[in-house]
């Protein structure tokens, strides 16, 4: 038996049946557009592998399998980011549309493409084009209309190849939010108040800049922002909770790449899991495009052309964000009488007003709305004399979210990598790089605007006395190749070299908690020769490595009170996995996640800003909790501590009952995927568009990110896609992707794999020829249309 398919047939002997094997089901079409004959193989766990005559084909083949597969999903993802909603689903939606279009990419188109490099644009017109035969086909009538249109009583749109990298709206994860959130605090409290809100390293002392009042920025300034960022909502019964809001830090993401000297094979591994909000379908599509003198695979967001994370035949990348500062809110004073002029050094500038029309369902005339915009972008709220407008990286050419991986994905060496990289815009991004030969390495690319008076932390003036200085240089920002420890790790942790001028260039004060690096890191350090299902064990791993500090203070404490002798005494005998099982666990997460951040906040902030500093962020609780000081003693931690851990107790007891021995974190932690559209459907079709509800383990701070929403403990964010990469023998590589690799619910593919992601599962990722048409369970021929 070939090497090659060793794996995959121990994966299919696994499966539980043999279907997989029998003679795959075989159809044709002849797709208007298409250059040449192709084929695409979709395997047993519904990857498509895209077989064309040229580089093109293969792009025209993704556009037109992706809107074979996800129709729905693209085509709401190209309304919603346009500012088209309210024409397919009513008035409800224009305040929306019109958030969305304050964030348009609104600059010249020549230089958008030109940032990219060569082939972005005729590639993305070649996937457009792909989309729209066939939803030219469903217009047509060859073509049924999926099952989701029909639910919301609309129909899907042609695309133009600007749609695809115009929409900029999906990109807002910055720390905007966190400046309006400090900028409250210190107006009601003082800026010392926010010591907990959020954990700034490296050490650094902010003040409110210069010429600023916090007490003028209005709690609601982001509204327009936030709105133009959500997901689409579709009313429907109050049970029913389809969008999910998800809490910024859930948004993060692992990857590691080991050098061959550090893995049992002798051959580099890199893994990937990017973390985001989970729904149905999954965020991320698996795809494999091949081409004369091209093939790569991995998985992107469905809506753009080519992969970001995956693999071509020589070097595999990954990515995990970054969180460097890509954007700031400007405070303006507005002239009297006149509200869109603004105060601009010694004089008035006025602001640019676009006058758009918004098209409304059941409306004979379009809505017209004002769009404002200042020199530094888009005007989020005015009133009282002030304005607000946001300046973001997202407004300049080359910055479509992720779109940049159309340079790297061909990339042939390090060298190449890094070139590719040294335009990527944004998002911000720890990329990780292995090739064949034995090479690893990182990049952390981005554009970062230079700020060279002032840190970011909090809204600045808009007159001129705080303005980018450009941005720094891709050298600015640090890499690694070969590191000599043999591997490289990030999970969205401050991972800034301990040299680095962070000082000057002030790239960004707020990072991810770093637990889930330093487990990664630990079992990495733990590991002289890594194995691909070492990979995927530490990418499920559940054990919580924030839990051994804070049991460590927990170690001295006694109680004469049982409940809490008893809580105590449960925690210290815990291995620290939050497995579903466990009722430590359960215990635990309870503990930190509603009720131990709350305690100290209320013991050590002054009352007028605990509402908004809400559970504090945990890094900088236990930072506290570890160094007692005046504002809280250590007699009065351990009050803290043993009085929240009683509360955490006894909220468990009324959810799980009394004995200890019947709790468990499954019982509680859940994960579900929910369609949007679930509210607007018919209850005998809600069960069709879900997956779950089932016991999960993990926690938003282990390996096995599993973020959960506090009033009902659903698994809210998390990794939906996971990918390790045997290094040049690709065929024995796996993956994961969740619910399913389709979007029509009434696909095999919609929620097939949910089942082995929730356990911690894989599929394998298949690369070679043989291996894919050994493991192939549909092949569509596809020729020309005459």
């Amino acid at each position: 038996m070939p090497k090659v398919l060793a794996p995959l047939l121990g994966a299919l002997l696994s499966l539980s049946s043999l279907t997989a094997l029998a003679a795959p089901a075989r159809e044709s079409r002849a797709v208007a557009g298409l250059a040449a004959p192709a084929e695409i193989r979709v395997d047993t766990w519904g990857i498509p592998h895209i077989y064309a005559g040229s580089v093109r084909d293969a792009f025209f083949l993704q556009g037109y399998n992706v809107a074979r597969d996800r129709l729905w999903q693209i085509d709401l993802w190209r309304k919603r980011g346009l500012g088209l909603l309210a024409r397919d689903f009513g008035p409800t939606y224009v305040a929306q549309d019109r958030a969305a279009r304050l964030f348009l990419y609104r600059g010249d188109m020549d230089k958008e493409w030109a940032a990219y490099g060569p082939g972005a644009q005729a590639n993305t017109a070649a996937w457009v084009a792909g989309v729209n035969a066939f939803v030219d086909e469903i217009a047509a009538g060859k073509r049924p209309l999926p099952l989701e249109f029909k639910i919301a009583g609309s129909a899907p749109d042609r695309w133009a190849p600007e749609d695809v990298v115009r929409i900029r709206s999906h990109g807002l994860t910055r720390n905007v939010p966190n400046e309006v959130g400090r900028a409250q605090i210190a107006c009601k409290a003082g800026l010392a108040a926010a010591r907990l809100y959020r954990f700034i390293e490296p050490k650094w002392t902010t003040k409110v800049p210069e010429g600023l009042d916090p007490c003028a920025v209005p709690a609601d300034v982001l509204a327009d922002y936030q709105l133009a960022g959500s997901g689409v909502k579709f009313s429907g019964p109050p049970e029913q909770r389809a969008a999910l809001e998800v809490p910024p830090e859930a948004i993060g993401s692992n990857n590691w790449t080991v050098s061959g000297s550090r893995t049992a094979s002798g051959r580099p591994i890199l893994a990937n899991d990017p973390h985001r909000e989970h729904g149905a379908p999954s965020l991320r599509y698996i795809v494999h495009l091949n081409a004369p003198g091209f093939s790569v695979i991995g998985a992107g967001e469905p809506a753009l052309p080519g992969v970001s994370i995956g693999h071509n035949d020589r070097i595999a990348f990954g990515l995990t964000i970054f969180p460097v500062d890509q954007e700031d809110l400007y405070v303006y004073e507005t002239k009297p009488g006149d509200r869109d002029q603004y105060r601009y050094g010694e004089g008035w500038e006025a602001m640019t007003v676009v006058k758009e029309a918004i098209p409304v369902k059941g409306e004979t005339a379009p809505r017209p709305v004002e769009l404002r915009f200042t020199r530094h972008g888009p005007v989020l709220k005015a009133e009282g004399g002030k304005a607000f407008a946001i300046r973001t990286v997202w407004s300049q050419p080359g910055t479509s979210a992720y779109f940049g991986s159309t340079g790297y994905m061909q990339a042939q060496d390090w060298k190449g990598f890094k070139q590719a990289l040294a335009g990527w815009g944004a998002p911000s991004e720890n990329q990780a790089y292995a090739d064949t030969s034995g090479h690893i390495g990182w990049v952390a690319a981005g554009m970062v605007p230079a700020r060279p008076n002032w840190d970011g932390l909090l809204p600045v003036p808009g007159d001129g006395r705080y303005e980018w200085k450009g941005f720094l240089a891709p050298d600015d920002l640090p890499s690694q190749a070969d590191p000599k420890q043999g591997w490289f790790a990030s999970a969205n942790q401050m991972n800034l070299p301990k040299a680095y001028p962070y000082a000057e260039r002030k790239v960004g004060f707020e990072w991810s908690n770093a637990a889930r690096f330093l487990r990664v890191n630990e079992v990495l350090a733990g590991k002289p020769k890594l194995t691909v299902a070492d990979a995927m064990a530490l990418q499920t791993d559940p054990y919580d490595i924030t839990s051994r500090r804070l049991v460590a203070l927990l170690t001295p404490l006694t109680s004469d009170e049982p409940r809490l002798a008893g809580a105590l005494d449960m925690l210290r005998r815990w291995n620290h996995r939050t497995a579903v099982d466990s009722p430590a666990a359960a215990l635990f997460e309870v503990w930190t996640g509603k009720h131990l951040g709350r305690a100290v906040v209320a013991a050590t902030t002054p009352k007028a800003a605990q509402t908004i500093i809400g559970n504090g962020d945990l890094a900088a609780v236990m930072e506290l909790l570890e160094h007692p000081d005046a504002s809280l003693p250590a007699a009065a931690r351990d009050a803290v501590l043993k009085a929240s851990l009683l509360a955490a107790a006894d909220e468990l007891s009324a959810r799980l009952g009394p004995d200890p021995k019947d709790w468990a974190w499954g019982k509680l932690h859940q994960a579900r995927f929910e369609h949007a559209l679930t509210p607007l459907a018919d209850p005998s079709v809600r069960p069709s568009l879900a997956a779950g509800p089932t016991p999960m383990a993990g926690t938003s701070l282990s390996p096995m990110a599993a973020t959960w929403r506090p009033d009902d403990f659903r698994v809210i964010a998390g990794a939906s896609f996971r990918m390790v990469l045997d290094v040049g023998a690709w065929d024995n590589s796996m993956t994961i992707n969740t619910p399913g690799q389709s979007g029509n619910p009434e696909s095999p593919h919609y929620r097939d794999l949910f089942p082995k992601w929730v356990k911690g599962d894989y599929v394998p990722l298949l690369y070679s020829r043989p291996a894919v048409e050994a493991a192939t369970e549909t092949v569509i021929s596809l020729t020309p249309a005459p």
